[in-house]
């Protein structure tokens, strides 16, 4: 018999019914072949209590599976496992920043994670490019009194307007560097606030943890861009951090360290493949 995938995982409230529903068909059509599903918050399930659960009243919480699922998670997981290999330790604190058009930020301490930036949903934390991240949830019920939005428009955007798009004109960072370079102001301020926003929970997750070993950058924007990077550390200076322009200016496929050897905090840049760390995981069940 074939279990239910709701069965075998908890998924939370947001995972769509209709896409569970094919995998479940997949499973009875290819019943001789082994599967193996893979969740993008598994990472997470384990968070301590005072990082998954809201201040929310404690029964509709738990009745409503309302908590800290996160996203992102078999990149965290991947990252996180590679920068301890690559530094030889398995006792790092670490931050691991999932910078591309959707952003999320880990804690992970000796490979565990303590926290992460993304909720109940994927649009709670950093900016994003079409996502607001962290707002105050009380702009919902404004925008439902004052301009008349429904619930879907709201959610449309906050999901799909907002962010780095509703900010600065353009979800792509390249455009929004050449917005800036062109003297528009509108696009400074917007990487001023995705800016302030990393900073905020690199500052946090370092005091969670008690420390910070190392920083890490992966995904699209996070592996690619060199100038926000450099921005990015320039905020984090006083953590002592350094680093190293002629490394950081490097474009490769490989993880590489960008700080400077007397850096407090080790900087890096670690690809991601999620394809891989699926795969790994995989192997080990099948």
């Amino acid at each position: 018999m074939i279990a239910k995938i709701s069965e075998l995982v908890p998924l939370g409230p947001l995972h769509n019914p209709a896409h569970l529903k094919g995998i479940e068909v997949g499973l009875e059509l290819l019943s001789d072949v082994p599967h193996v599903a893979v969740f993008d918050t598994a990472f997470f399930q384990d968070l301590p209590e005072e990082a998954a659960r809201y201040a929310l009243k404690r029964d509709v919480a738990d009745q409503y599976s309302i908590r800290r699922y996160g996203a992102h998670g078999t990149s965290h997981q991947f990252v996180s496992g590679e920068v301890s290999r690559m530094l030889g330790r398995d006792d790092l604190k670490q931050i691991v920043l999932h910078l591309g058009n959707g952003a999320s930020a880990s804690a992970v301490v000796a490979g565990h994670a303590v926290d992460t930036s993304m909720g109940l949903t994927p649009l709670e934390g950093l900016v994003m490019g079409g996502r607001t991240g962290d707002i105050d949830p009380a702009a919902v019920f404004h925008l439902a009194r004052v301009a008349g939005m429904s619930a879907d428009e709201i959610d449309y955007l906050f999901n799909r307007e907002s962010g780095m798009k509703g900010l600065a004109g353009d979800n792509d960072m390249r455009e929004v560097w050449k917005r800036i370079d062109a003297g528009e102001q509108n696009a400074r301020d917007a990487m001023d606030i995705y800016l302030h926003r990393l900073v905020k929970y690199v500052g946090a997750y370092t005091a969670v943890m008690g420390g910070l070993d190392a920083l890490t950058f992966t995904a699209g924007i996070g592996e690619n861009d060199s100038r926000l990077r450099s921005e990015l550390i320039e905020r984090l200076g006083f953590m002592g951090v350094q680093l190293d322009a002629d490394k950081n200016a490097v474009r490769s496929g490989d993880g590489r360290i960008i700080s400077t050897p007397d850096s407090a905090i080790a900087v890096l840049v670690y690809p991601t493949n999620e394809e891989l760390a699926i795969a790994r995981q995989a192997m080990t069940l099948v």
